[in-house]
């Protein structure tokens, strides 16, 4: 039987705007997954304080997928932004893997800024024994000169194409540019602006209606 493969692209989210759908269509197209799940953080143990609450995060990433054609298969899964407390990695890839059994292929989904950042995430090691990592590069951020304990899991893990196992794989895809973060989107909305084209629509009218990221 032919193996479930499960992407995750997992962030603050604040807000989602069209880089964030790229991504997890790049990801999904390029490695051929059965389905991609957006993943809202709940409260990031890295990031002291988000711009929009971990419900309104939520909602904004349901909106954003709302009336897309099921069959290109993006999904939210809202297991941390639910979750009351700091949420680690590995601890949501350990209930996935329970949820999902041990046969399916989970795919954490990671920007070059990221995986540089690996070695200070939380028993970071143990994720290649939950998941496989997919990598792509994020904006000017290169994918050379990583942490050295990083370029030693990438060259012992490495591969060409995703492997046909659960877990353990390091892969790396390219996805097109998008001239959008959520920094530079979060100073326009806060100057008023109505950034048309680089969130959906829906998500725009939820930051007016709540009047997110609004200067006092």
């Amino acid at each position: 039987m032919r193996r479930r493969t499960i992407g995750i692209v997992g962030g603050t989210f604040d807000p989602p705007h069209v880089g964030h759908l790229a991504l997890a269509r790049s990801a999904r197209d390029a490695l051929g997954l059965d389905e991609v799940r957006l993943m809202p953080t709940g409260q990031s143990w890295q990031k002291a304080s988000t711009g929009a609450s971990s419900a309104q995060r939520l909602a904004m990433v349901r909106l954003a997928l709302q009336g897309l054609d099921p069959a290109e298969r993006l999904l939210v899964d809202d297991r941390e932004a639910l979750q009351d407390g700091p949420t680690y990695t590995v601890d949501t890839l350990t209930g996935m893997r329970a949820a999902f059994g041990p046969d399916a292929a989970i795919v954490l989904v990671l920007g070059s800024d990221q995986l540089h950042n690996l070695p200070t995430w939380s028993r970071w090691q143990t994720l290649f024994e939950l998941a496989h990592l997919a990598v792509t590069q994020r904006e000017r951020v290169s994918l050379q000169g990583l942490p050295e304990a990083v370029e030693a899991e990438v060259s012992r893990r490495g591969a060409d194409a995703l492997p046909d196992a659960p877990a353990g794989g390091i892969v790396f895809f390219r996805m097109p540019a998008v001239a959008v973060s959520a920094t530079a989107l979060r100073a326009q909305l806060a100057r008023g602006e109505r950034p048309d084209g680089l969130s959906p629509p829906a998500v725009l009218d939820y930051i007016d209606s709540h009047r997110l990221y609004r200067r006092p």
